[in-house]
């Protein structure tokens, strides 16, 4: 069951390439909430680089994820992991999420991804999140093995 919703609006990005293999790359450059932006926007068009601004995906939240959320939240750097698909000879987003272990499976899915900087205010939307519904599970560190040795001493 989803717990919370926030649509977001993905910035992607075309270089042109001087590469024998390849004349140009495709990437998600950044993320932002989408308070009513258009569908799709061009933010700058050069001979050499494009960025487009590309709404309508929303990032969900689910309770079996909360590990991943949590994990991405305390990281040193907090991602958006989007996956995106070349549609029209375009890429396109298609799937953003802020789990660490959703992001791990876009990648290892052989499918387009990147993890982009997460945006301050999608951080504190997310931290809030996690106040209200998630519980880390219990340490099992030095002070259970003991109290487990003495369950089984007495």
């Amino acid at each position: 069951m989803r717990m919370a919703s926030l649509p977001i609006a993905v910035i992607m990005q075309r270089r042109s390439l001087n590469h024998r293999w390849a004349s140009e790359s495709w990437s998600a450059v950044g993320v932002v909430a989408d308070g009513g932006l258009p569908p799709y926007r061009v933010l700058s068009h050069e001979p050499a680089r494009e960025t487009y601004l590309v709404g309508g995906l929303t990032l969900d939240l689910y309770p079996d994820e909360n590990d991943g959320y949590f994990e991405n939240c305390v990281a040193p750097e907090a991602k958006v992991f989007i996956k995106w698909r070349m549609t029209d000879g375009r890429a396109m987003p298609v799937q953003a999420s802020v789990s660490y272990a959703d992001g791990a499976r876009m990648f290892d899915s052989g499918e387009s991804a990147d993890g982009v900087a997460m945006p301050a205010d999608i951080h504190a939307w997310l931290a809030d999140y996690l106040r209200t519904h998630y519980e880390p599970p219990a340490r099992r560190g030095k002070e259970y093995k003991q109290r487990k040795q003495g369950e089984h001493a007495g």
